[in-house]
């Protein structure tokens, strides 16, 4: 049986572990660099994904992320920056890591195995019509993330597939296959390495146009962050002030004005009348401030 791509012998690993620590520092820097541009050839799949997944939270629905072992945490990761820096309601975003908390502690590799866990974490998580599930494998085999797509898509949820190998299992019935064909390791198997890091700049890309998407960016900001501690208070201000041309202790204002509400403030900052009408500026743009602004600015 010949070996997949992400298990074959990266050809500058050998004498590894006799080499000077600069030197065998230099190859795995390079590793990590050739798997980060595996990611340009998958922009497109990766633009479809976000669509749909952005489409899918804009109806009502949810994203949900399967994985196992390195990559489900990759998936975690991507799932659990969504409220805090999107704004998007912890509800509507579902983890379904292989082994689930215990796997925080030991990433016991047994669990990648368990098809029926991953049935089960997919029907108790409720995912179905409606919903978009992400389910990501660097080999593009494991049986949990396999499981956990076909029982997404039996119940009638969006799937979109994550794998570093050509002609993944994964990929079979996918709405999208995203390929991230990073080249073999140079420590061989350990796709906590270059794969993971090629699944974690494809998630923050991912995830970043579904914020775009949504209406949740303007220029560089993200203008529904949840400000829930003093670093991203001080951030809220500096956003308002920027994207409304104003110092920060009136920013500070428009922010208590609008309980904390960026884009609410900056409308307010704009000149909408008050809170109600700057939401109902919101409400007719979908939620997109720049045609929000738009809208105020009409009035």
């Amino acid at each position: 049986m010949p070996l997949v791509k992400t298990e074959e012998r990266h050809d500058k690993s050998v004498g590894l572990d006799v080499m000077h620590p600069a030197l065998a520092l230099r190859v795995l820097a390079s590793g990590q660099q050739a798997a980060a541009r595996a990611v340009d050839a998958a922009i497109e799949p990766l633009a479809l994904a976000a669509q749909i997944a952005a489409d899918v939270l804009s109806g009502g629905g949810r994203l949900a992320y399967a994985g196992a072992g390195s990559s489900g945490l990759m998936a975690m990761t991507d799932a659990l920056e969504l409220p805090g820096t999107y704004g998007i309601a912890s509800d509507k975003v579902v983890v379904l890591l292989a082994g689930g908390a215990a796997s925080l502690t030991d990433l016991a590799g047994g669990y990648e195995d368990d098809m029926d866990l991953a049935r089960k974490d997919v029907r108790d998580a409720g995912i179905g019509h409606g919903d978009c599930l992400i389910a990501v494998s660097a080999s593009g085999s494991t049986p949990y993330a396999l499981a956990a797509a076909d029982e997404a898509r039996q119940r009638g949820a969006r799937v979109v597939a994550m794998a570093n190998n050509p002609g993944a299992a994964l990929f079979e019935g996918a709405d999208v296959a995203v390929l991230l064909q990073t080249p073999p390791e140079v420590i061989s198997g350990s796709t906590r390495m270059g794969a993971a890091t090629a699944q974690k700049i494809a998630f923050n890309m991912f995830s970043t146009l579904v914020g775009i998407h949504l209406g949740h960016v303007y220029d560089g900001h993200m203008v529904n962050l949840k400000a829930d501690n003093a670093k991203l208070r001080g951030r809220a201000v500096r956003i308002v002030s920027d994207i409304a041309g104003i110092g920060a202790p009136e920013a500070g204002r428009y922010l208590t004005t609008s309980s904390g509400s960026v884009k609410i403030a900056i409308l307010l900052a704009a000149g909408a009348r008050d809170v109600a009408a700057a939401e109902a500026a919101l409400t007719e743009a979908g939620q997109n401030l720049r045609r929000a602004l738009s809208i105020v600015a009409a009035h």
